[in-house]
């Protein structure tokens, strides 16, 4: 049972309604912009989607904000984000699947993709809410405009791989002029 010291402590911790509005934008602007990018991947059929980035994003900006909450210095506050972009690195990695009979790299966009979420989903638990979704909606142009590019260039590079010769599986060097 709490005495009158334990409620007191506890009602010292509910932050002010304005306070839990800021905070409820903050990941509101979160989960938007993990939906945005993930209703695009979703719609170009790529492993992860919506649910993925929009939780990735809500727990981005769930760390980013509880360390600013919790008063942490900015130098403290770095290593949070230095943590983030680290274990994001690792998830998007777990993306990334190399064909080994094809010679072909796949889900570097993905993973490119989950690493630009929890960086907006970051600066929007900072509270640059503005920045965030200008940063997610230059990021989204580059993942919708950008792919009829990519496929008139990817027939070159496509060629260009296919006339190249594997590396060297014994020496562990490649053959290759590059």
């Amino acid at each position: 049972m709490l005495d009158n010291s334990g409620f007191s402590e506890l009602a010292q911790s509910i932050p002010s309604t304005q306070h839990m509005i800021r905070i409820c934008l903050r990941l509101f602007i979160a989960l938007v912009v993990g939906g945005l990018v993930g209703i695009q991947r979703e719609l170009t059929h790529k492993p992860a989607g919506l649910r993925t980035h929009m939780l990735l994003a809500l727990g981005t900006a769930l760390f980013v904000i509880t360390a600013d909450e919790a008063g942490m210095s900015k130098s403290d506050l770095s290593r949070v984000i230095q943590g983030l972009v680290t274990g994001i690195g690792f998830l998007g990695g777990g993306a990334i699947l190399k064909l080994t009979a094809e010679h072909e790299i796949h889900g570097l966009t993905t993973a490119a993709g989950l690493w630009m979420t929890a960086a907006a989903a970051a600066t929007a638990g900072l509270g640059q809410l503005a920045l965030s979704v200008i940063g997610v909606c230059l990021g989204l142009l580059v993942l919708a405009a950008f792919v009829k590019v990519e496929k008139r260039l990817g027939n070159r590079a496509s060629h260009d791989a296919a006339n190249r010769k594997p590396p060297d599986r014994m020496s562990g060097t490649d053959d290759g002029d590059g």
